[in-house]
C-alpha cells in the first residue's frame, strides 16, 4: 500500500464509523455486567450461574469470529459489518420481554454476536491504512472497547430511573441507529478482498502455525481478561464493598474505560517499539497487579508479650480501584500490541488471523467469568479470580521468554520489528 494513504478521506470515514460500531457493539456485549446484578436477585442465581449468565453473550461473540474474519476477507467489511449489526437488533430488543434463566441465556447467544465485529472491523480497517500506521489504526479501532466504560455510565442511569428492562429497548434503539449511519459513512475497496478462489480450509491452515496459537494465549489474557473482569467488577464491587449499583459501575468503569480508551496509544507504542517490546512488559505490570489483586481480606491474631493483638490486611476500595485503573491500562496496550503481531506477520490474512486469535480472547472471556463463579462458590473468596488470572499470566511470562526473550532484548532496537519465529 506504500507509506502514505491512497483515499486519506475514505479511510478516515472507515475507522471512525467502524470505531462508532465497535463501542456500541461492546456496550450491548457487556450489557449482562450491569444487568446482572438485578437478575441475580430476581432469579435467584448463584455465583457460578451469574457467571454462565454473563458469560453467554461472549461465547456466541467468540465463535463467530473465526468465520466473520473469512468473510470480511472474501467479501469485504462494509456488508458484513451492516449484516452483523441488524441482526442484533431484533435480540436485544427481546431481552426485554424474558422472563425465566433459559430465556437470558438463548437470548444473550444471538445479541452476543455483536462481540464478533472485532474480527471484521480490524481487518476491514487495517487495509484502509500503510503498514506504518496500521498499529494505530487498528488501536483507534480497538478503543471501542470503551463502550464496556460506557455501558457503566448509561445502563446504571437507565435502571435506576426507568427499571433494567428499558436498558435493552435503548440500546436496540442505539444499535439500530448505529446501522444506518455504518451504511451511509463506510466505504468498499474491491482490492482489499482476498482473491474469490482462496478456499475456507486454506485459510484455515494457520491454526497449524505455533506462532498464531502463542498470540491466541497472549489475546486470552489481554482481552479475554478485560472482558471478564468487566463482566465481574460490578458486582464484585457490590459483594465485596457493598456499594450501591450506580457507585460499583463507576468505580468498575476505571478499569474499563483506560481499557479501552488507550489502546489507540498501545497501538502507537507497537509501531513505534515493536509488538515485542509493548507486550513482555505488559505482561510484567499485569503479573506484579494481579498479585497485589489476588491477597484476600485477612484478620490474624498475634500472640504478644500484652496479649493477644488481631491485624487486619487486605485492599481498601480506593487501592484496589487504583490497581484496577492500572490493570486496565496494561490489558489496553497488550490488546494493541497482540494484533500489531498479527498485521506484522500476516499483513495478506489479517482477516482469518485476527478472527482465529479473536475467537481465542472471547473464549478466554467466556470461561472466565464462570470459572470465576465456580471459584467463589468453592472457596468463598471473591479474589480467587483475580488468583485464577495471576496463574495465566505466569503461563505467558514462560511462554514469551522461552520463544522470544532469549533471541532479543526486550528494549533493544532488534525487538522492533521482530518476526517471531518457533
Amino acid at each position: 500500500m506504500g507509506d502514505e494513504l491512497k483515499n486519506p478521506k475514505k479511510a478516515w470515514s472507515v475507522l471512525i464509523v467502524s470505531t462508532l460500531a465497535f463501542t456500541v457493539c461492546f456496550m450491548v456485549w457487556m450489557m449482562f455486567a450491569v444487568i446482572g446484578v438485578p437478575l441475580r436477585k430476581t432469579l435467584g442465581l448463584n455465583a457460578t450461574e451469574f457467571g454462565l449468565l454473563t458469560a453467554m453473550p461472549v461465547l456466541s461473540g467468540s465463535l463467530i469470529r473465526v468465520p466473520l474474519g473469512i468473510w470480511t476477507d472474501k467479501y469485504g467489511g462494509r456488508i458484513v459489518m451492516t449484516i452483523l449489526l441488524a441482526v442484533t437488533v431484533p435480540a436485544i430488543w427481546l431481552m426485554a420481554y424474558a422472563t425465566v434463566y433459559w430465556h437470558f441465556l438463548v437470548i444473550g447467544l444471538v445479541l452476543g454476536l455483536a462481540g464478533g465485529s472485532f474480527s471484521v472491523g480490524t481487518p476491514y480497517v487495517a487495509r484502509w491504512f500503510p503498514k506504518k500506521r496500521q498499529g494505530m489504526a487498528m488501536g483507534v479501532f480497538g478503543a471501542g472497547n470503551s463502550g464496556a466504560a460506557v455501558n457503566k455510565f448509561v445502563a446504571p442511569a437507565i435502571l435506576v430511573a426507568f427499571g433494567w428492562t428499558m436498558v435493552p429497548k435503548v440500546y436496540a434503539a442505539i444499535m439500530l441507529g448505529t446501522v444506518i449511519v455504518f451504511w451511509l459513512f463506510s466505504h468498499q475497496d474491491p482490492a482489499h478482498l482476498v482473491p474469490s478462489h482462496t478456499k475456507f480450509t486454506d485459510q484455515l491452515k494457520a491454526l497449524k502455525d505455533p506462532r498464531v496459537l502463542k498470540y491466541c494465549q497472549y489475546y486470552s489474557i489481554v482481552f479475554g481478561g478485560y472482558v471478564a473482569l468487566s463482566l465481574w467488577m460490578v458486582q464484585y464491587y457490590v459483594g465485596e464493598y457493598g456499594l450501591d449499583i450506580r457507585v460499583a459501575a463507576m468505580l468498575a468503569a476505571a478499569f474499563s474505560l483506560p481499557g479501552g480508551v488507550l489502546r489507540a496509544v498501545g497501538g502507537a507504542m507497537s509501531d513505534k517499539w515493536g509488538a515485542h517490546s509493548v507486550t513482555w512488559w505488559v505482561m510484567w505490570v499485569s503479573w506484579i497487579a494481579l498479585f497485589l489483586l489476588s491477597y484476600p481480606q485477612t484478620d490474624f491474631t498475634v500472640m504478644t508479650t500484652s496479649g493477644p493483638a488481631t491485624f487486619h490486611i487486605g485492599l481498601n476500595v480506593y487501592t484496589f480501584t487504583l490497581l484496577m485503573f492500572v490493570l486496565g491500562i496494561a490489558f489496553a496496550f497488550g490488546k494493541a500490541s497482540v494484533f500489531k503481531y498479527i498485521a506484522d506477520d500476516y499483513p495478506a490474512n489479517i482477516g482469518t488471523i485476527s478472527g482465529i486469535v479473536g475467537l481465542a480472547g472471547g473464549l478466554g472471556g467466556f470461561i472466565l467469568p464462570i470459572l470465576f463463579g465456580v471459584l467463589m462458590d468453592l472457596t468463598g473468596i471473591r479474589s480467587s479470580a483475580f488468583m485464577l488470572m495471576y496463574g495465566v499470566v505466569w503461563v505467558s511470562l514462560i511462554w514469551m521468554y522461552w520463544t522470544e526473550v532469549r533471541k532479543a532484548s526486550p528494549m533493544g532496537d532488534s525487538s522492533k520489528s521482530l518476526s517471531l519465529q518457533n
